[in-house]
């Protein structure tokens, strides 16, 4: 993986840019979107997404857990976040497109420098080896994607083909979306 080569997922949503940012810029909702991450907070005091902002995130694949350090390098409301794991030394970005009423996203990742040697220890032997967990990668975008597009549209709103209808948030207090109402699970994830 080269920044000239990045994986990419795009999608189209029928939200506003701002809306759909609103989303993908908050990496404490990151555990309602992707299969692989569990959740994410602020680092250093930190309290949205600029850039030079760092937060850690949370991992879970089987009953391998762990944490990564994150710094945001682009941070343009309703067009760009990107953001660099450095334990990985991965950028992953979130790229915003006005399209008609709606929104086309694109989520890619792509080399920020050289993969470190206990990354890559700990994929080969942890989660089950490189390109094995670069597929999971690619299908997870995919699924993040699609968590995005059901979260934005709302829930009376019409539901697509193949996605589940969103339930009520009656059990998280802290949750960032109570307000909205509304959570995204996808089969087999939290109740």
């Amino acid at each position: 993986m080269t920044d000239t080569d990045p994986d990419a997922v795009s999608l189209t949503i029928d939200a506003p840019p701002d809306v759909v940012w609103a989303i993908v810029s908050d990496p404490t909702g990151y555990g309602r979107l992707s299969p692989e991450c569990t959740g994410g907070r602020w680092l250093d005091g930190a309290t949205g997404p600029v850039v030079g902002a760092r937060f850690k995130g949370s991992n879970k694949r089987g009953i391998v857990r762990w944490s990564t350090t994150n710094t945001v390098e682009e941070a343009e409301p309703g067009r760009t976040f990107s953001f660099v794991t450095k334990d990985s030394a991965t950028r992953w970005t979130y790229r915003l497109e006005p399209d008609g009423t709606g929104t086309r996203l694109t989520e890619s990742r792509s080399s920020a420098g050289e993969y470190p040697a206990l990354a890559r220890f700990f994929t080969r032997f942890l989660l089950g080896g490189v390109d094995d967990h670069t597929e999971e990668l690619r299908e997870g975008m995919r699924r993040t994607l699609e968590r995005v597009r059901a979260i934005a549209e709302g829930a009376d709103r019409p539901a697509r083909a193949g996605t589940e209808p969103l339930r009520p948030a009656t059990h998280c207090a802290a949750c960032k979306f109570r307000s909205l109402g509304l959570h995204s699970w996808g089969q087999g994830d939290r109740p």
